[in-house]
């Protein structure tokens, strides 16, 4: 299967055109939402189960289906039924990736109804171009892919989430959910749904506070918190975090944690080798706003920090810690663990990193 050029940001872009046209009743005769992020996925085909038939109407004209329990040939069929009430029929596929006979669903997107509409949700994964199913979906209706986003483009759309509710974020909170919370959009959206709806209604700004009291995640203990321990070579309080991460190994798998100190030592790394460049290429050093482009960052926040604390740490050594943090990535993941706990492997690679 060829591999997808798509890009979280034209996702995102795709995403909001699309709830646009939906709000506005344009729409297509077929949908395939398909991608290995879930979020705009579910986001979507809960605006078109909602928002197509009236509440009357859905109990006569909607049908929700799913991959493992149906065929392309039933699915097909329920497509090719005339409404009984309302303009439309409304089919929804759910879990599409597990649908046996997918080339019989494609006999219809080849030339669907105008009087039904088609949504298939393909998970954890993009469907197959090279197969008629997409090619029919992609010619005759809407093929929308959603990406991943990467550590650098996660804040932003965190940052624009919250703007969105109508309320501001201070930096370091978005540092702090990123964080702990990773890349997972849905995760991070329904945390933020859960304290949106707690917080006070006079409140238009989130802050750490809030991020304690609602999401459960400790000010002091985080991997944020860890990773500006370990910046400033605070040995004893990086250890001391250490320990409060392990006994929470739910709310704080390893892998997480070594995601976020791989991102700081990689910001680390690239400021040293921008003033190797000025000192010996006497190439200037970037301003600010040019700094945050090399980082793939807007946090102005924390450039100030990381300019201070990237000068206590030589390259060749920030080069051996992200091979250490590669090593241990894979044992976060079970390889060569020597049968030790993830709280062990974790006081193991911080005393690699400081020795």
């Amino acid at each position: 299967m060829a591999k997808s050029t798509a890009r979280f940001k034209d996702s995102e872009a795709e995403f909001r055109r699309l709830c646009g046209e939906i709000d506005a009743r344009r729409f297509s005769p077929v949908y395939l939402l398909m991608g290995e992020e879930p979020y705009f996925i579910d986001v979507l085909c809960e605006k078109l189960a909602g928002g197509i038939l009236n509440e009357a109407e859905r109990a006569f004209n909607q049908i929700t289906l799913y991959g493992r329990d149906t065929d392309g040939g039933t699915v097909a069929s329920y497509c090719r039924q005339i409404p009984m009430m309302g303009g439309y029929e409304v089919i929804i596929v759910k879990e599409a990736q597990h649908l046996p006979k997918p080339e019989l669903l494609a006999t219809y997107t080849a030339n669907p109804l105008p009087t039904t509409i088609l949504v298939i949700c393909y998970k954890e994964k993009s469907a197959d171009r090279r197969q008629q199913l997409y090619k029919s979906c992609a010619a005759n209706g809407t093929v929308f892919e959603s990406v991943r986003p990467r550590d650098y483009e996660i804040k932003d759309w965190l940052g624009g989430f919250v703007r969105s509710k109508g309320l501001e974020i201070d930096p370091s909170c978005v540092e702090l959910l990123v964080n702990h919370l990773g890349c997972d959009i849905s995760r991070t959206s329904n945390e933020l749904s859960k304290l949106l709806v707690s917080l006070p209604e006079e409140r238009r700004r989130i802050t750490a506070s809030d991020i304690e009291t609602y999401i459960g995640i400790s000010k002091e203990f985080n991997n944020f918190e860890l990773c500006r321990a370990v910046a400033v070579k605070d040995v004893k309080r990086a250890m001391t975090i250490a320990d409060h991460l392990s006994r929470n190994p739910k709310e704080y798998p390893l892998l997480l944690t070594i995601m976020a100190l791989f991102g700081t030592f990689r910001e680390i790394f690239i400021v040293n080798y921008l003033r190797w460049r000025e000192r010996f290429k006497r190439v200037p050093f970037p301003t600010d706003a040019e700094l945050l482009g090399h980082l793939r960052s807007s946090n102005m926040y924390a450039l100030r920090d990381l300019k201070q604390y990237s000068a206590a740490w030589n390259n060749r050594k920030v080069f051996e810690i992200l091979g250490l943090l590669r090593e241990y990535d894979g044992k976060s993941k079970g390889i060569d663990t020597g049968g030790k706990s993830d709280g062990e492997l974790l006081r193991e690679l911080l005393l690699k990193i400081f020795m």
